[in-house]
């Protein structure tokens, strides 16, 4: 560890490699609402957050791959369809609390094109929310149907099936 006069310590929450301070300054900076997305091993959580001049954030809107269970899905949460219904939730819950958009946060996490993080956002926008992005980053249809786990198990995995019926379920509540 460095020493001397000059050396300065980094904060506590940069030190254990959970903010990025310089983006977090940007995104603020923007004064727009953020749409977080974090995603963990078993689930993915998106929350609709806002910065305010006291030096707090307030949540708007939130959704977690856990409640995907309430409207039939018994697949994996922690996976690219799960978190494509998940943004799909997350984006028709925002718009009926009246929010529009938002710019998106994904925080530390590596950005790499076709992404669970890219599957959640691509389930917001196909819900109406606004987020600048490309479509590019999205990954591909087959792959957000859980097609590739279905292909890898010949047939013995249901989760194209309970992809299409979880999603018709979350449009029959919010349309």
């Amino acid at each position: 560890m460095a020493t001397g006069p000059r050396y300065k310590v980094p904060f506590r929450r940069r030190r254990e490699g959970r903010t990025n301070y310089h983006l977090r300054l940007k995104l603020l900076l923007s004064e727009q609402d953020r749409v977080v997305v974090r995603k963990s091993a078993r689930n993915m959580q998106i929350q609709l957050i806002a910065p305010t001049p006291e030096g707090g954030d307030i949540t708007y809107s939130t959704a977690v791959s856990s409640e995907l269970a309430k409207y039939g899905y018994t697949g994996p949460t922690g996976n690219t369809t799960a978190a494509y219904l998940t943004g799909l939730l997350f984006g028709f819950k925002s718009l009926q609390n009246g929010y529009e958009g938002g710019v998106l946060d994904i925080g530390l996490q590596a950005s790499s094109a076709g992404s669970r993080v890219y599957a959640a956002l691509k389930g917001v926008v196909d819900a109406g929310f606004e987020v600048p992005c490309s479509p590019d980053i999205f990954p591909s249809e087959e792959r957000i149907r859980g097609e590739h786990v279905a292909k890898y198990r010949e047939g013995s995995s249901d989760l194209p099936e309970q992809f299409e019926a979880t999603k018709e379920k979350i449009f029959a509540e919010f349309s």
